[in-house]
């Protein structure tokens, strides 16, 4: 039997973090006495590993440096969730695009530059965290693009790389579809423009969820 897998990145594509990324970033870099990237920047960086983003936010500094940056950004976003501060709104239409997978027979996973516990969190304030069959973190595996996080997903419920499909909303995530040999499948309510996700190597680009269930269903 054909195991069909749909993984899908989070901020960006499942939820729109975008206020809560900026912030905790901003109080990294003040924290580290540095001026805050302009946001901007910030966002062109979400779906990256924490040290990955900041190396490339300030390539001028050292390897500890990005670490130091990295462990301030993960203390503020913390602080910010122990205040019950985080905001991260389903896109519209998500859920309805989570139904008609499932019912259709598709597995579903999550790949994300999140943490464990920031993955945990955000998918069980929403109430889907039980939809997701494979959850892939920067915790355990290189910075997208490197393929690892897809190729683990595959793995872990026995899915092929042409039965599987990325769907997400930056290159990075294109590009670990396409080293991974999978589909990918680009949203265009996310943190990269449309065209850069077609260079990148998506084969479409969503407009909106609804779209996006038929390219799943029906690729071009």
């Amino acid at each position: 039997m054909t195991v069909r897998l749909a993984v899908f990145d989070c901020d960006g594509t499942l939820v729109d973090g975008q206020a809560d990324v900026c912030a905790a970033m901003d109080a990294a870099f003040a924290a580290a006495g540095h001026e805050p990237p302009p946001r901007h920047e910030t966002r062109r960086m979400v779906g990256l590993s924490l040290p990955e983003a900041m190396r490339r936010l300030r390539p001028e500094a050292g390897p500890d440096q990005h670490e130091t940056l990295a462990a301030h950004y993960r203390d503020a976003y913390r602080q910010r969730r122990a205040q019950g501060m985080i905001d991260e709104p389903l896109f519209d239409g998500i859920v309805e695009v989570l139904d008609k997978l499932e019912a259709g027979g598709w597995l579903l996973g999550v790949a994300t530059g999140k943490s464990d516990r920031g993955l945990a969190h955000c998918l069980a304030t929403h109430g889907i965290a039980e939809r997701f069959v494979t959850l892939q973190t920067a915790d355990r595996h290189p910075s997208k693009p490197h393929p690892a996080m897809l190729e683990a997903a595959m793995a872990a419920v026995g899915a092929a790389p042409c039965d599987t499909v990325m769907i997400g909303d930056t290159a990075y995530d294109i590009a670990m579809a396409r080293a991974a040999g999978a589909r990918a499948i680009g949203v265009a309510w996310g943190y990269h423009a449309a065209d850069e996700l077609l260079a990148a190597g998506a084969e479409a680009v969503a407009r909106d969820a609804a779209e996006l269930a038929g390219l799943l269903e029906h690729p071009r």
